[in-house]
């Protein structure tokens, strides 16, 4: 065994018993495609704090969240289980919704509090609200929550305006349902928020849990997943106007500000060294708002589908003197988060099947992912279909192929939802490292030996669909008006009166 190897097991050692384990942020944008960063090759993206990221710390090219939408892939994040398991399909979930993540699921705030941590959730919840606040995150293990417990775009376009504070909203919103609130663990706290403002309380709030943490000497989980930069975008007065990519720009230079002031209060505190910080985002972007929708790079299509430009996402590990800056290559996964977490902190893992592996290796030695596969799910799951693509190695399947309004405009026909449910036997087969666009599927008799590939592919997606036990689906169980989120509850005529 090299050096490098015992003093990294040394630092897992230490990290265990330290009477203070390492402190862990994890940033989550929303909508954010594959192409959308500087540090991932957009010419005019102003992100210098990611991209600052990017430079100190371990770049992924190969990461993937488990859903091309919102909802499921929030769940998937926070428990290591594909949503299947959880029950958080089809679709998200809405202000009225009556399921949610359902309590029994564990997530990281739970595996850490045991072990002392100070836990806080900032920004775009989406895991239900649910009757008297069942499904907010102060009931999942998080002490505190600053934000709306769903999209920003479900509720009234009027109570919020795009860019700059003249100009209306770029499409619909949903003028049935109630005003967006702001929440403050479980109280309303303004009802319509102040979206020009947002940020601002986002930031303030971010720090000041961290400096009260790190003041006390308690290790911290801080969760940060940012409305930035879904549609529509806003961006406050610091950020409105000053990028050359329009709204959509604007609101990513907003978000990238977040990121630095937090940034910022780590090294004040002292604890930056101390700190994992990691940023990905929860699906690829919604092209049916065109230029305002994000870009998915080289990839195919964008949110909603199964394509690469659905699920595969920028990831970034910082952690100074711990993580080794550069790139890595290796299959990783937003399911690997939770795993990787619990063995920094010595937490046990939840006793449940879990669909992530530690990643500990891949960050601090730039080793071998354990991850053998990555498999796709559509925004609807069922069990009669299974699953509808499959990576093994460089390799990936598409045993289906569907469109998605979400990825709608694009001259790919194949991406809009005018693409029907399209069933490939044998499966559509792509090499993504000669061909990461999915344009050109393999065909017996060329280099490849296509044949064996699939039967290979195969026995992969046999083994897991056995392992995989559907959970009763959340998103099924319908909505109720009287559940949607109002300060002023016997108010009426609803859902307008619901203002403060």
């Amino acid at each position: 065994m090299d050096l490098t190897r015992l003093g990294f097991l040394a630092l897992l050692y230490f990290c265990a018993q330290a009477a203070s384990p390492p402190n862990f942020v994890v940033i989550f944008a929303d909508d954010l495609g594959f192409g959308d960063l500087g540090c991932y090759g957009h010419p005019s993206s102003l992100s210098p704090n990611l991209d600052r990221l990017a430079a100190g710390g371990l770049r992924f090219t190969n990461f993937y969240s488990t859903s091309p939408i919102c909802s499921p892939s929030r769940a998937s994040l926070l428990t290591g289980r594909y949503q299947t398991r959880s029950g958080i399909y089809p679709g998200v979930l809405y202000p009225g919704s009556i399921g949610g993540l359902p309590l029994n699921e564990t997530t990281i705030a739970e595996v850490l509090k045991p072990l002392g941590y100070a836990t806080a959730a900032v920004g775009k919840w989406h895991l239900g609200v649910g009757p008297n606040g069942t499904f907010l995150p102060t009931r999942q293990g998080f002490d505190q929550y600053l934000g709306i417990p769903y999209s920003h775009d479900m509720g009234p376009c009027h109570n919020l305006t795009c860019f700059p504070p003249d100009v209306k909203c770029f499409g619909l919103c949903d003028p049935g349902t109630v005003l967006v609130p702001l929440m403050r663990d479980e109280d309303i706290k303004e009802q319509p928020v102040n979206f020009l403002d947002l940020e601002r309380a986002y930031a303030d709030f971010a720090a000041a849990f961290v400096a009260s943490a790190a003041e006390r000497k308690r290790p911290f989980f801080l969760y940060y997943p940012s409305h930035h930069t879904h549609y529509p975008q806003y961006a406050g007065p610091g950020a409105a106007g000053k990028t050359s990519r329009g709204p959509f720009g604007d609101s990513l230079l907003e978000f990238d500000d977040t990121v630095g002031k937090l940034l910022a209060t780590l090294e004040e505190s002292g604890v930056i060294n101390h700190t994992l910080v990691f940023f990905t985002a929860d699906n690829g972007p919604s092209l049916m708002r065109m230029s305002r929708g994000g870009s998915a790079g080289p990839l195919r299509c964008g949110k909603g589908t199964t394509y690469e430009g659905g699920t595969r996402e920028p990831a970034i590990a910082f952690w100074p003197g711990t993580i080794t800056p550069g790139v890595t290559h290796e299959l990783a996964s937003t399911l690997d988060i939770l795993p990787t977490i619990a063995r920094l902190a010595g937490a046990r893992a939840p006793p449940v099947a879990l669909d992530g592996f530690d990643m500990t290796d891949i960050l601090t030695s730039r080793g071998k992912s354990q991850r053998e596969a990555v498999m796709f799910y559509p925004s609807d799951p069922s069990e009669a279909l299974g699953l509808f693509a499959l990576r093994l190695g460089k390799y990936k399947a598409h045993f289906y192929t569907r469109g998605s309004t979400h990825s709608s405009t694009t001259p790919d026909k194949e991406c809009s939802a005018l693409s029907a449910l399209t069933a490939h036997d044998p499966p559509l087969l792509f090499d993504l490292e000669a061909d990461p666009s999915e344009r050109y599927p393999l065909v017996p008799g060329g280099q490849t030996d296509v044949p064996a590939l699939l039967q290979r592919i195969k026995k992969v997606k046999e083994r897991f669909e056995a392992s995989m036990s559907f959970g009763e689906s959340q998103n099924g169980k319908g909505s109720d008006p009287r559940l949607e989120p109002c300060c002023a509850p016997q108010c009426s005529p609803k859902p307008h009166c619901c203002r403060c």
